[in-house]
């Protein structure tokens, strides 16, 4: 069924398509154009991600005046995510990114419009449903970094997802300190000031889908495609070796979704429960703010170095070089003493950074193992799994707290990290991976 709307797609750009199959150069060119398209419209994608997520929990509890249900945003925006994921996912795939991802940033804006009209109507319901809808913004934002790979050869796509993830890191800087602005913009208007952010984040994330929607032409996955039927047509391989190929696929897909779900898991629940650990031994907010600050800044600045490392010197290095800086971050943050602002920023750092090398190094194998034919419905598939296991990490970390202590959490985190490198082991032992 799939097979046959993806020729319907293709059968309308017959006019322009062959031109990019044979022509390197036009491909080239189109991967370019591509990645500066995915920059701007992640700008915005970052902004209307961070204002709606920083004041998500607060508006909760204000409408319904008590704290018992501030997790619940989290939980409804993360099952949002999840399962938009797996739809843009399969939409892509069908109808090319250009649909898929418009239609994910275009359904988190409507998301946050309707956020912002349950808190005029005082609609809990409509808040609930509305935080759902708007957690396919979470899920577009991070299936956006595999459009640049669409056209990238293999020593381009980890610099492909790095960028990116770059240009998140903009807007997602510049939401949460717009959110007093956003407040007081909204009060002004008769609009409850928790609301406010919403506000900016409907607008950032109309945007960003009507950039992708109006400018992503001609749609690189498409062309992606194409090449890549144009490429089995011409090539008659023997039925055994494309039983081998197929095995090979597989093993690199388990291994490039090992690698993100894991560090995924280990750096939402580290994450989770630090500002409560702080809490406990005497910090503020200011300081919390500050720990946190430099642990997002080390999950997406980095990116650009990370991307060229992984192309230069392999997936598989920079994967391992995740778990032994995941497995470093969680001994610092149990060893250090709790009142060193040093040590706990110390511990967040590599603790993003790890979460870094295993994101874009993860991204890199799956790409590498997964054909043009099955690629976006696989990718949407496997960011299911990293949003579930996110949530997961973050329901566990309280439990595991609550049990034990924060130390306990810290070193499971870091000794789970290293199941990494036995998995990266075992996916390069058929030498003909790209892993």
């Amino acid at each position: 069924m799939l097979h046959k709307e993806n020729v319907k797609v293709l059968d309308r750009q017959s006019d322009w398509l062959p031109s990019y199959v044979s022509s390197p150069e036009k491909q080239q060119q189109l991967y370019k154009r591509t990645l500066i398209i995915i920059v701007l419209s992640q700008v915005f994608g970052g902004a209307g991600l961070a204002a709606g997520v920083t004041v998500g929990a607060l508006l909760a509890q204000d409408m319904l005046g008590t704290d018992s249900v501030t997790g619940i945003p989290t939980a409804l925006f993360t099952l949002g995510s999840a399962g938009a994921a797996l739809l843009v996912g399969r939409l892509s795939q069908v109808h090319g990114r250009r649909s898929g991802l418009a239609a994910g940033f275009l359904a988190g804006g409507l998301g946050a419009i309707g956020v912002v009209i349950s808190a005029l109507t005082n609609s809990i319901l409509l808040l609930f449903i509305s935080l759902l809808i708007y957690g396919s913004g979470s899920a577009t934002n991070l299936q956006a970094r595999y459009a640049g790979t669409d056209l990238a050869n293999s020593r381009q796509r980890a610099k492909a997802v790095s960028m990116a993830m770059v240009s998140t890191t903009f807007g997602a800087v510049a939401g949460p300190n717009l959110v007093d602005v956003m407040g007081k913009f909204a009060m002004s208007v008769g609009i409850p000031a928790l609301a406010g952010p919403f506000i900016l984040a409907a607008a950032a994330y109309t945007l960003a889908g009507l950039i992708l929607f109006i400018l992503l032409r001609p749609d690189p996955f498409i062309v992606a495609k194409a090449i890549s039927d144009a490429q089995r047509t011409t090539s008659h391989l023997l039925s055994e070796e494309n039983s081998n190929l197929l095995s090979i696929n597989r093993r690199g897909i388990f291994a490039g979704a090992a690698v993100m779900v894991l560090t995924q898991f280990v750096m939402t629940a580290v994450m989770t429960m630090t500002p409560i650990h702080m809490g406990h031994h005497g910090h503020g907010l200011n300081e919390v703010g500050l720990v946190i600050g430099f642990h997002i800044g080390a999950m997406f600045l980095p990116s650009l170095v990370t991307g060229f490392l992984v192309d230069k010197m392999g997936r598989a290095v920079m994967a391992i070089a995740s778990a032994i800086t995941l497995l470093a971050s969680g001994f610092l943050a149990a060893m250090g003493p709790a009142d060193s602002m040093v040590v706990l920023i110390t511990a967040l750092v590599l603790l993003g950074l790890g979460w870094n090398f295993g994101l874009i190094s993860g991204t890199a194998i799956l790409v590498d193992a997964t054909p043009p034919a099955a690629r976006a419905k696989i990718q949407g598939s496997v960011d299911v799994w990293i949003a579930l296991l996110g949530a997961l990490g973050g329901g566990l970390s309280g439990m595991v707290v609550a049990h034990s202590s924060y130390a306990v959490l810290s070193i499971s985190g870091a000794m789970l990290s290293l199941l990494l490198i036995p998995v990266i082991i075992w996916a390069r032992i058929n030498k003909q991976s790209n892993v």
